[in-house]
């Protein structure tokens, strides 16, 4: 990975997945993004107990797509990471948001996830089919993984 540009981009409703991906960009020398909600997520609008929470609304439409209130561009990058939380068994639908904003043309894509214990299940290729053009490397839970076991893990997928 010597030379290569590689963004960190992330969503985190409640800092986990931020805390990992800290750690990835920081284990790679990456450059950090944080995909922010136009409306912050409250813990009512993630409460997965609730069918009308926020969440629950928003991953039981294939069509939802929630605002995002700042421009991320990662034109200039060869490697995205891309690191979410997993709800309901796959990623938030403002993932889907940032991808389809992106030029993926032929850009290594990397999925990092945090889950509560479904694990990466199916999110990391369907983000990849999302992401068109993209050169899917691979993805992995790491809600407990050092900044060693991270690096390893990307090395490894992008070899």
């Amino acid at each position: 990975m010597a030379n290569a540009k590689t963004a960190v981009v992330y969503f985190s409703a409640t800092g986990t997945t931020r805390q990992m991906a800290e750690k990835a960009a920081k284990a790679i020398n990456g450059d950090l993004f944080e995909i922010a909600p136009e409306k912050a997520y409250t813990s009512a609008d993630l409460d997965w107990h609730d069918k009308k929470s926020r969440s629950s609304i928003e991953s039981n439409d294939p069509k939802s797509r929630p605002a995002i209130k700042n421009k991320i561009d990662v034109k200039d990058y060869e490697t995205v990471i891309l690191a979410y939380p997993i709800w309901w068994g796959y990623a938030p639908k403002i993932v889907y948001t940032f991808v389809e904003s992106q030029n993926f043309e032929k850009k290594n894509l990397i999925t990092l996830c945090t889950s509560g214990g479904s694990g990466l299940g199916p999110s990391g290729k369907d983000i990849a089919k999302a992401a068109k053009g993209s050169v899917y490397k691979g993805g992995k839970e790491f809600n407990h993984g050092s900044e060693a076991d991270i690096k390893k893990f990307v090395d490894g997928a992008l070899k």
